[in-house]
């Protein structure tokens, strides 16, 4: 039975127990660094964006149109939700087996499906990662030159981005590493500043003013492309671009034929603000969750694999995106802006003052630039297990490619639309996991043979549902994508599973299997 194992699989060795790590030396920090990256909070009080990149939000009010409260009741309830039920097995599983998840998730999918689920769709997702990356950090660049989304320079900055940043995953992670680890602390520190600086506001914030103020939103047009404004132009005309990026404290003065106005939806309801919050941030979560049995392997009891989650992912996540919910709110409060921006980094300019904004709109860059090399590492690690015959340049090569047209194009700058893809895609495994889980008497069933059709259908079922808003005639009919996602998954493998659908289990020597 073992000559079934795939190379793989039969090859892969548990961590040993005297080389773990407790959780605050590895998963906790590892996990905070992931959720205080600024692609994750800064869009947080906006929910959805009018349009790619601008500041204001898609819906009157943004998840702040009923208020403090409800938002961090929404906000509260997705990183139960993240920690709980995307993590905490995927975690187990790692602990209990010491091997990775493109090992453990052959338990779910089969030890041929394996290759392609988890592992082979991990690495795929590494590169919308990697676009949405390159994407707002072009934005942060650009911003001290006036210079916005779907401009060339944006274009220029963001593909030379996703560039490097895909050459040192490949080749220089271990560079990139020896820094990593310390880069967190810059959106922690920004984010304390900036809260300094707003929190008087807070009190005096009204959710019904700034709901009636985001209605419509008044730009100015866009220069040409080609066209770099001189500093005098810059004073007397603005683009929309700009604005996202680099808001003034007071509206810039130019021809009515010049302006365009944009109408935001009706606000959100109590549930609906829920149920975006839910949607953006396990969605964003969602890979990382599947990727807790990386980080159990290396634990070294259930009680690192339980703090490593509630202080990095429920603490961190309430903490940096609170941080941001109270910014924004406090920065309205105050009347720092006349203005309905809703994104946390394009307020710095108003709070901080151009230049200052300027030099955090950097930092916050090079923050980000370890993570999407490590996307880029990961894939490639992906591509080299599932694809070992294609040469990881060639393969990474053209996941970066995409990448680059996702994010010069502006798709990749619709951050909930992406997080949805993520959380339909990433949803049902871990609910598949869950459900293999507990069916198994709460541990690792072990390798089983071929396509395990349990996990495949479920997962499909589940993709589809998660995916619904992007189908013609589904859009809007499933409340939080992601955990509907999950839900399906995990209910649809018990009952197939029930079924006799799974496949037989194979024996693996030297696996913890118990």
């Amino acid at each position: 039975m073992a000559s079934q194992l795939p190379d793989y699989v039969a090859s892969a060795r548990p961590v040993p127990t005297d080389k773990r790590v407790p959780w605050y030396a590895s998963t906790a920090p590892t996990y905070a660094g992931i959720m205080l990256w600024f692609v994750f909070w800064q869009d947080i009080p906006l929910g959805s964006a009018i349009a790619p990149g601008l500041p204001y939000a898609e819906t009157a009010g943004g998840t702040l149109a009923q208020g403090l409260g409800i938002a961090a009741l929404g906000l509260i309830l997705a990183a139960l939700i993240c920690h709980f039920l995307f993590y905490l097995v995927p975690g187990l599983l790692g602990l209990k087996t010491g091997l990775p998840l493109y090992i453990v998730g052959t338990s779910t999918y089969g030890v041929q499906g394996g290759f392609l689920m988890p592992g082979f769709l991990m690495g795929v997702l590494q590169f919308g990662w990697l676009s949405v990356n390159a994407f707002f950090a072009g934005v942060l660049l650009c911003a001290p030159f006036g210079y916005g989304p779907l401009t060339v320079p944006h274009a220029v900055v963001s593909a030379i981005w996703a560039i490097a940043a895909a050459f040192m995953g490949l080749k220089g992670i271990q560079y990139v590493a020896r820094v990593a680890s310390f880069l967190p602390m810059v959106p922690l520190v920004i984010l304390l500043i900036l809260f300094f600086y707003t929190v008087g506001g807070v009190a005096k914030f009204d959710s019904q003013k700034l709901t009636e103020s985001s209605r419509s939103v008044t730009l100015d047009a866009p220069k040409a492309q080609s066209e770099k404004p001189s500093p005098s132009e810059k004073s007397k005309e603005a683009k929309p671009e700009a604005e996202a990026s680099k808001p003034a404290e007071k509206p810039v003065q130019t021809d009515a034929a010049s302006k365009s106005t944009l109408t935001a939806k009706d606000p959100l309801t109590t549930w609906g603000v829920i149920a975006l919050l839910c949607t953006y941030i396990v969605g964003f979560f969602a890979t990382a969750g599947a990727a807790g049995a990386d980080f159990g392997m290396n634990n070294r009891h259930e009680a690192d694999v339980h703090w490593g989650g509630l202080v990095g992912i429920f603490g961190a996540t309430v903490f940096a995106a609170g941080l941001s919910l109270l910014i924004v709110a406090g920065a309205h409060g105050a009347g720092t802006t006349d203005k309905p921006i809703l994104q946390t980094t394009a307020l710095m300019a108003p709070i901080l003052g151009e230049k200052t904004a300027a030099v955090f709109w950097y930092l916050l860059a090079i923050a980000a630039f370890p993570p999407a090399c490590f996307s880029a590492f990961i894939a490639a690690n992906s591509f080299k297990t599932t694809l070992p015959k294609v040469n990881p340049f060639i393969s990474c090569g053209i996941g970066t490619l995409v990448a680059i047209v996702l994010a010069v194009t502006g798709l990749a700058g619709k951050a909930t639309d992406v997080f949805t893809i993520i959380g339909a895609s990433f949803g049902p495994v871990c609910g598949a996991m869950v459900a293999d889980y507990l069916l198994a008497g709460r541990k690792w069933a072990g390798p089983r043979a071929g396509f395990n059709l349990a996990g495949w259908i479920s997962w499909v079922v589940g993709f589809i549902v998660g995916a619904a808003n992007f189908i013609p005639g589904l859009a809007g009919q499933v409340p939080c994508p992601p955990v509907a996602a999950f839900l399906v998954g995990f209910v649809l493998y018990a009952v197939l599973a029930k079924l006799g659908l799974e496949s037989q289990t194979l024996p693996m020597p030297g696996a913890e299997q118990g």
